[in-house]
C-alpha cells in the first residue's frame, strides 16, 4: 500500500465530530460475498487508515444496493454477516467508526426518494455504469439499478458527509451527489456540504486471468480472483496460473505488459513498498519465480485476516450486535438531517399552496367556476 501521505488528496488532518465546518467521512460496501484481494487492497485498507486519522467516520454494509440483482434472503443475510466479519478482521474498529447495515436506517431510502425528485432521467442515463450494466442485462435493467446512484447520493448526504473514499470508477457517481447537493442548496439555502473525493493511490487490482479487467467476485473464471478466505494452496495455484507474457524479465509497464504489471502492483500493495522497490527485489528473477514471490507475500498478508475471519464467523450474535449498535449511532446523526429536509420541503410546499390560494378568486377556491356551467 502507498505511504499515508500519498493516500489523501487535499484532505488535511482535522478533528471530526458534529460536522459543523469539520470533516465527516462516509463509505459503503455491498454484501455480495467474501471480499477479494482487490477489495481489501483498494478499499478496506484505506478504511482502516481513515478511521485512525479522523474522528467522524461511517462505514455501511449497503444491502439495499445489492437488491438490484435477485437475491435469496437467506444468502443475503449470510453475506451481510460475512462482509461484517471480513472488514472487522481486516482492522475496522467499531469504537473508531460507525459500522452499520444500510437498511437498518430507513432514512437512507426515504431521503433517496426525495433526492430522486431532484434528479432528471437524462442525467442518470449519461452515467456509463448504467449503460454497461443495462447492456449486460440485454437492456432490461430494473429501476433500482437505474436509480441506485441517487440512493448512493442519499447515503452520503444523509450524514452531511464532507469526504468519500472512492475508486476511479465511482467518481462520476460522486459528481452526481455533488450536483444534487448543489441543486438542493440552491433551492433551500446552504444545507448539505459538497462532498469531495478521497482517491486511493493504490493501483487497481486486475484479474489474474485477464489483466485488462478488474478483479471481481462475479468472474466466472475461478482462478481469476483471490478471495480473502482462500487457503495458501489456492493462492499459490492462482498466482502460478496468472496470465503474463513470453518475456521472462519482471518490469512494470501496464500498457504493454498488463499481466506482469498487475503482479507488481499486488506485490507493492501487500508489502507497502513502492513500485521501484519491488522491481529492485525482483532483479534476476524470471516471471515464474516472481509469481511465487508475490504469492508468498499475499499469503503472509492474508493469513491473520483469514484466521480472524473464521473466528468471527462463529460468533453470529457478536456480528449482529455490532451492526445493531452501529445503526443506532447512525440514526442519531441521520434522523435530525432527514427531519430538517422534511421541514424544508414542507415549508416550500406550504408557501406554494398559500401563494396559489391567494391568487385564486374566492369563488374558485372550492373548485367552482365563476360562471354557471353550460348545459349539455
Amino acid at each position: 500500500m502507498a505511504a499515508r501521505g500519498r493516500l489523501f488528496r487535499a484532505l488535511p488532518r482535522a478533528r471530526v465530530s458534529q460536522n459543523n465546518g469539520m470533516y465527516r467521512i462516509f463509505s459503503g460496501i455491498q454484501p455480495t460475498g467474501i471480499p477479494h484481494l482487490g477489495n481489501y487492497l483498494g478499499a478496506i485498507q484505506n478504511w482502516v487508515r481513515l478511521q485512525e486519522e479522523y474522528n467522524s467516520v461511517l462505514y455501511s454494509i449497503v444491502d439495499l444496493h445489492s437488491l438490484t440483482v435477485p437475491r435469496d434472503p437467506t444468502s443475503l443475510n449470510q453475506c451481510i454477516l460475512d462482509t461484517t466479519a471480513t472488514i472487522l478482521a481486516c482492522g475496522i474498529n467499531p469504537k473508531r467508526c460507525f459500522l452499520f447495515q444500510q437498511s437498518q436506517v430507513p432514512e437512507h431510502a426515504e431521503l433517496g426518494w426525495i433526492l430522486g425528485c431532484f434528479t432528471s432521467v437524462p442525467r442518470l442515463r449519461r452515467l456509463p455504469q448504467w449503460k454497461i450494466k443495462d447492456a449486460s442485462q440485454k437492456n432490461e435493467g430494473n429501476v433500482g439499478l437505474f436509480t441506485y446512484p441517487v440512493l448512493q447520493a442519499a447515503d452520503i448526504l444523509l450524514y452531511k458527509s464532507t469526504h468519500v473514499p472512492v475508486g476511479e470508477d465511482q467518481v462520476l457517481h460522486l459528481e452526481l451527489a455533488q450536483d444534487i447537493a448543489q441543486h438542493f442548496n440552491k433551492k433551500y439555502g446552504k444545507f448539505f456540504p459538497i462532498p469531495r473525493a478521497i482517491l486511493n493511490s493504490t493501483k487497481k487490482i486486475k484479474s489474474l486471468r485477464d489483466p485488462t479487467a478488474k478483479m471481481s467476485k462475479s468472474d466466472p473464471q475461478k482462478l481469476a480472483t483471490v478471495s480473502l478466505m482462500d487457503s495458501a494452496e489456492e493462492i499459490v495455484l492462482k498466482f502460478r496460473k496468472a496470465v503474463t507474457d513470453f518475456t521472462s524479465e519482471v518490469t512494470y509497464d501496464p500498457d504493454s505488459r498488463p499481466g506482469v504489471s498487475n503482479l507488481v502492483s499486488i506485490h507493492a500493495a501487500v508489502t507497502g513498498l513502492g513500485i521501484k522497490e519491488v522491481l529492485h527485489q525482483s532483479v534476476g528473477l524470471d516471471t515464474a519465480h516472481y509469481k511465487m514471490m508475490v504469492a508468498e507475500a499475499v499469503i503472509q498478508k492474508l493469513a491473520p485476516v483469514r484466521s480472524e475471519m473464521k473466528r468471527l464467523q462463529q460468533d453470529k450474535c457478536y456480528l449482529q450486535n455490532v451492526l445493531k449498535a452501529g445503526a443506532e449511532k447512525a440514526k442519531e446523526l441521520a434522523a435530525p438531517v432527514y427531519q430538517e429536509v422534511r421541514r424544508l420541503e414542507a415549508e416550500l410546499f406550504a408557501g406554494l399552496v398559500l401563494g396559489l390560494h391567494s391568487s385564486i378568486p374566492a369563488c374558485c377556491s372550492l373548485g367552482y367556476s365563476s360562471s354557471p356551467p353550460k348545459s349539455v
